[in-house]
């Protein structure tokens, strides 16, 4: 046998209802009060939180040059007056010195950057 209050359905106005709605009204305020960058910045380290292994490979011809393991993401440089997207990428990740898949103790962490054009370079996620 439903209880509904007259006027309120059967679920009645609970204060679950108002936290919801007070959550999604937070949501909608805070998504649109911030700015663009500010966005992109959650959204990073959202990403960051939970965590990604990349790898980068970087091709002469058909022969793989360079390797950058356990990077996190890579970003699009943007100009500082103009906010035009760059022609290249940048970012952070062990230069895997010896070309074996392995982040080794000596192999240490660096900034690298890759043009956007001209140049042969894969990324994807570690399968190991």
């Amino acid at each position: 046998m439903s209880r509904a209050v007259a006027g309120r359905g059967a679920c009645g106005d609970g204060p679950w209802r108002r936290r919801a709605l007070a959550a999604g009204l937070l949501a909608v305020l805070l998504a649109t009060g911030c700015t663009q960058e500010r966005q992109n910045e959650i959204r990073r380290s959202i990403q960051n939180w939970t965590g990604t292994d990349g790898v980068l490979e970087i091709y002469s011809g058909d022969k793989l040059v360079r390797r950058f393991l356990k990077i996190d993401k890579m970003s699009t440089a943007y100009g500082t007056d103009d906010a035009q997207a760059r022609s290249y990428r940048y970012g952070y990740g062990v230069l895997d010195e010896n070309l074996d898949m392995q982040a080794g103790p000596g192999e240490k962490r660096v900034y690298f950057e890759v043009p956007g054009a001209g140049s042969t370079w894969v990324f994807f996620d570690n399968p190991r």
